[in-house]
């Protein structure tokens, strides 16, 4: 296996982690944002006041692209198991 090869999967991996984590992480910004903003509006000074909100939003986000997510790791991974007899030889 040479050296482009280990790079050129580590690059489609860190490709990889940044398509599926960025919708849900999108997500519990955009409502932390919109939760933080409400607060200082409303002078509610309450640190744990976020958590529910955002909680919420990720677990719907994990439910509405969850299985978007999985097929597309276990079609990557599949893709990288197929290919070690090539990176052996």
């Amino acid at each position: 296996m040479t050296p482009e090869a280990v790079l050129a999967y580590g690059r489609t991996a860190m490709e990889m982690l940044v398509t599926v984590c960025a919708q849900v992480l999108l997500v519990a910004l955009i409502v932390g944002l919109a939760v933080s903003l409400l607060q200082a509006v409303t002078q509610i000074n309450e640190a744990t006041l976020s958590f529910l909100p955002k909680l919420l939003a990720v677990l719907a986000m994990l439910g509405i692209a969850g299985p978007w997510m999985v097929s597309t790791l276990v079609d990557w991974i599949r893709t990288v198991l197929i290919s070690i007899p090539s990176m052996v030889g």
